[in-house]
């Protein structure tokens, strides 16, 4: 059994180049990053009792972020304090994500693995953002991920909802009118309604902290946190 989808990471091998581009391939994931990262700080901050406006408010936690891609999440978390290590299938993207790190002078652990295929426990928060509905077998992922996260601490997994909406918004509109993302990015069979993600993670004894819709304003060009989980949704659990 594997969570990997060869046809998938070739996929995002083929654009591996483009990570750290902010107007390619990637620029919807850049303007979704401070929406995103401004959620997960304060998610944090609030379960482990800590100061968000500190200078690195992450210090001592430690964050795997499946699916990492080039390094758009792991890296500010990691410029926040955060023990980050990277997991991705595409060896391009570590290649990527690693060479941008040091560039940057930032020490973020970047490994070439499936969750599934990794060994090192007891992390205190797992990212899963925009991955589950990219991976072959969705409930190995998962229990994959409660396997190496500690108890008592974080999961937050963004994905998109399989609405009528979503195919209007997220496949019609993203991919072949604004072309925001290259043709074929998602498949919309594969999307996840927040109901049965949770009714997955309750069977792995996770139980379900919050869940907020992330919605895009075109008249000011950005996204936003809200109530509408009918396109892009962000789950946040905690294993018991």
């Amino acid at each position: 059994m594997t969570t990997i989808n060869k046809e998938e990471i070739q996929k995002f091998s083929n654009l591996a180049d483009e990570w750290w581009d902010v107007n390619g391939k990637f620029k919807p994931l850049h303007m979704f990053n401070p929406t995103r990262i401004d959620y997960i700080l304060e998610m944090i901050s609030k379960h482990f009792n800590l100061n968000k406006e500190e200078k690195a408010p992450l210090k001592n936690l430690k964050i795997l972020d499946i699916g990492c891609g080039g390094g758009l999440i792991s890296e500010p978390l990691s410029r926040l304090g955060a023990n980050v290590t990277g997991l991705d299938a595409s060896e391009k993207n570590i290649k990527i994500a690693s060479l941008h790190a040091k560039k940057n002078n930032l020490k973020i652990n970047y490994v070439n693995s499936s969750p599934e295929n990794f060994n090192e426990k007891d992390f205190d928060i797992i990212l899963n953002l925009e991955v589950v509905e990219h991976v072959e077998n969705v409930d190995l992922f998962l229990k994959s991920c409660h396997r190496l996260l500690k108890s008592d601490c974080l999961m937050f997994t963004a994905t998109l909802n399989r609405t009528f909406t979503s195919y209007i918004k997220a496949i019609v509109g993203a991919e072949y009118i604004l072309r925001w993302l290259p043709v074929g990015t998602h498949d919309w069979n594969k999307f996840i309604k927040p109901e049965e993600l949770e009714e997955k993670l309750k069977i792995l004894n996770f139980s379900t902290l919050d869940i907020s819709g992330m919605t895009f304003n075109p008249l000011k060009n950005k996204w936003r946190r809200s109530s509408d989980l009918s396109v892009n949704y962000i789950f946040l659990s905690k294993k018991t």
